[in-house]
């Protein structure tokens, strides 16, 4: 069932005064969803809190015809990006916005068509558009290079103009949802226990955290309570998923200046992770197993196995960081300080490489895991870097425990509780980029009205043209693979 969510009504005069007490209370803006009701628009802001878990909606509503509400973005940095993407996709103004342009919609979206608007219709024909404003760097010897948004290799689209002297960065801008899906769209209308395949599709490399952020917002819609066990064999394949992502991210790095005999290694762990994966649950990418009412899997893995490929990667830890060459490239390069990275509200391995507490497992808890903290302070690529390695020993402890503490069955199947009228219900996770949470609402038909989602890296893009000021312009292939964000993951 998990934690209660506390739902406070507001009005548009009240909005910012109880936005303001709960940041100063230490609550953060984990999402904000808008939601068509019909004659009225319903705009959900959901603040959280850890360490005891806490939980706060403020609902405004708004009438549906030229609807508007108070702009929170003078108390939150992503405040204002939220509040942007509902204008584009409701039409919901924020009356007091700095800068209130489109964030999803590119400038070929018809002006007046907001696709998650109950009446939007079919898309209409995109029109051609004029070039994008981005701000122009000017000064003697400045130059632009464009990169993106079409890529070589296996990356997804998204384009980064640098403003730069010499080699020198003074500017980045970063332009995304050039793979904008309409994902949450897509749950509408589906049955309660039957979405879940979407929720692993939502970012690849992330099927686990989400399809478990999105059956624990169903369980705890309806109340349904599972046993401990289901929780702990869950968080167990949350921490393969962090295992098999980490590694790749320590050889790509190390891959970036140069060393490719580490990432040669790395790419053997990942490859017997990915293994492991597939004989745990039957899925390489960890997929099938994890559904609101349970968790199926067909094997426990080898804890002496993963202790194996813990051994294998602290040397090659050792063997990347051992290079002095390969030490000062990392070292001192993009760095994301304590101060920017509070103000842009980062999380997972960014936030706690500029030194931010932060983990989901320990301030939103669905079962007691001895989970050890690790972080740095330097918020350059060598903490980016150290903290993903120190995380990968961490999560192999903890799949220790997590195996070797495991009593019983391995498929664990609830009925989930009958739909006793509209309702809604949060999920919170620790994936292996920081926290995902899902928020869903169930009609009294018992089908899926209403789904939003927030990757990590929704918070996290915004840092990374920050951390790459007066940084040169070779560096950002490896700054970039140091935050390693999800473009389907933000391109929802």
């Amino acid at each position: 069932m998990g934690p209660t969510t506390h739902v406070q009504p507001v009005t548009d005069d009240q909005l910012v005064g109880a936005a303001t007490n709960l940041i100063g209370e230490g609550f953060r803006l984990a999402l904000l969803a808008a939601h068509d009701d019909g004659d009225t628009l319903r705009v959900v802001y959901l603040f959280l809190a850890g360490r005891p878990d806490r939980r706060t909606e403020l609902v405004l509503t708004v009438p549906a015809d030229n609807p508007t509400v108070p702009s929170l973005a003078q108390l939150s940095f992503q405040a204002s990006r939220f509040e942007r993407e509902m204008l584009d996709l409701y039409g919901i103004t924020p009356v007091g916005h700095p800068q209130p342009r489109r964030l999803v919609r590119h400038a070929h979206w018809p002006e007046q068509w907001h696709p998650m608007r109950n009446d939007a219709g079919p898309a209409p024909e995109f029109a051609a558009s004029g070039a994008f404003p981005f701000l122009t760097v000017d000064g003697a010897g400045v130059y632009e290079i464009p990169v993106g948004p079409v890529h070589a290799g296996m990356i997804e689209p998204g384009h980064f103009r640098f403003s730069v002297v010499g080699e020198s960065i003074l500017r980045l801008k970063v332009r995304l949802w050039f793979v904008h899906r309409g994902i949450e769209r897509l749950f509408q209308g589906r049955a309660i226990g039957a979405a879940v395949d979407l929720a692993e599709r939502i970012s690849g490399d992330t099927s686990a955290g989400h399809a478990l952020a999105h059956s624990l917002a169903v369980e705890n819609t309806v109340g349904a309570d599972l046993p401990d066990e289901a929780h702990r064999l869950r968080a167990l394949l949350v921490e393969l998923e962090r295992l098999y992502n980490h590694v790749t991210d320590l050889g790509a790095l190390a891959n970036d200046v140069g060393f490719g005999l580490a990432n040669a290694h790395a790419q053997r762990v990942r490859e017997q992770l990915l293994r492991i994966n597939a004989e745990v649950t039957g899925h390489r990418l960890l997929r099938g197993a994890i559904r609101p009412g349970g968790i199926v899997l067909q094997a426990l893995p080898d804890p002496d196995r993963l202790q194996g490929l813990a051994d294998d990667v602290a040397e090659i830890a050792e063997l990347t960081l051992g290079n002095s060459v390969i030490y000062d490239r990392f070292a001192g390069t993009s760095v994301l300080g304590r101060a920017d990275a509070e103000a842009l509200s980062v999380l997972g391995y960014v936030a706690r490489a500029s030194g931010i507490v932060t983990d989901a497992r320990l301030d939103h808890p669905t079962t007691d895991l001895p989970v050890t903290e690790v972080a740095a302070t330097t918020g350059d690529v060598l903490a980016r870097y150290t903290v993903r390695r120190d995380e990968f020993a961490a999560s192999v402890a903890l799949c220790r425990n997590l195996i070797d503490g495991h009593r019983g069955a391995i498929d664990i199947r609830e009925e989930l509780p009958a739909v006793a009228g509209a309702g809604s219900g949060v999920g919170i996770v620790e994936g292996w980029r920081g926290t995902i949470v899902h928020r869903v609402e169930v009609g009294a038909d018992g089908a899926l009205s209403r789904a939003k989602i927030v990757d990590p890296s929704w918070f996290n893009w915004p840092a990374l043209p920050m951390s790459m000021t007066d940084t040169i312009v070779p560096d950002f292939p490896l700054t970039n693979k140091s935050f390693n964000l999800s473009y389907a993951g933000n391109d929802l």
